[in-house]
């Protein structure tokens, strides 16, 4: 039987949504993200390079690997960036993420 993890996302307006993920799906918080119909950009395709698919972390911050010298060079290039933002496609799946909570930016 696969486990699903369970993301809970919200929106730059407040909206919450939680999505289900199939354990296993190897794939980044980012890809999911898109494929679920989030405004998230992604213009680099995930390599860490551009940034727009920042996300900040509401709850489960301790349950993600550390940062990785890429990816907060790339947030230090965001004004609004803080303790808590992260880049989703630096985040893979696994479950020790279920229960995260994160904010996304966009038109959603």
């Amino acid at each position: 039987m696969t486990d699903n993890i369970r993301i809970i996302v919200e929106t730059g307006q407040g909206e919450t949504q939680q999505l289900e993920i199939p354990d296993g799906i190897n794939l980044s918080l980012m890809e999911v993200l898109k494929a679920s119909g989030y405004d998230i950009m992604a213009t680099c395709g995930g390599m860490a390079l551009c940034a727009t698919c920042r996300i900040d972390v509401i709850e489960g911050l301790e349950s993600l690997e550390p940062v990785s010298d890429a990816e907060l060079d790339m947030l230090d290039t965001l004004p609004d960036a803080g303790e808590t933002s992260r880049l989703a496609c630096q985040i893979r799946l696994k479950p020790s993420l279920d229960g995260l909570k994160i904010r996304v930016f966009g038109n959603n």
